[in-house]
Parts: structure tokens; sequence; C-alpha cells
């Protein structure tokens, strides 16, 4: 699963969304944990991991200087 989440700096990405980073997150999120859709107990858990990680992924994205690109 984590193999099929796209690269989202340039110059393999350009048009890089608040929906593609979320996208991301979720899908880092379900393979680490092990759950495609946690039961309404870990619910709260997950959606937190994923609100987490997606803002780290755009403040990772934010701050990236890519050399060589544009």
């Amino acid at each position: 699963m984590c193999r099929s989440i796209k690269t989202l700096r340039p110059p393999y990405a350009e048009d890089v969304t608040e929906v593609d980073i979320r996208a991301a997150a979720l899908q880092y999120v379900r393979k680490i944990s092990g759950f495609h859709k946690p039961a309404a107990h870990n619910e709260a858990a997950f959606e937190q991991a994923v609100d987490e990680i997606e803002q780290a992924t755009a403040r990772l994205l934010a701050s990236l200087e890519v050399r060589g690109s544009r």
C-alpha cells in the first residue's frame, strides 16, 4: 500500500493539493495500523494520526528546497 503513495515534491509533482496530502497520510496510517477502517473505539486515534501526519507532511513539503527545479 505505501508503495502506491506518490512523491509529492517537484519535479515529480507540481500542483500538490491538500487532498493529495490527506490521501498520502491516510494510506500511511492504514499501512502502519493494519486497519483499512478502524473500529469505533479506535477511530479517534486513527483520525488524529492522519491529521498529524497530514500536517507534518504539509510542513515538510513547504520547507523543502529542491535544487535544479525551476
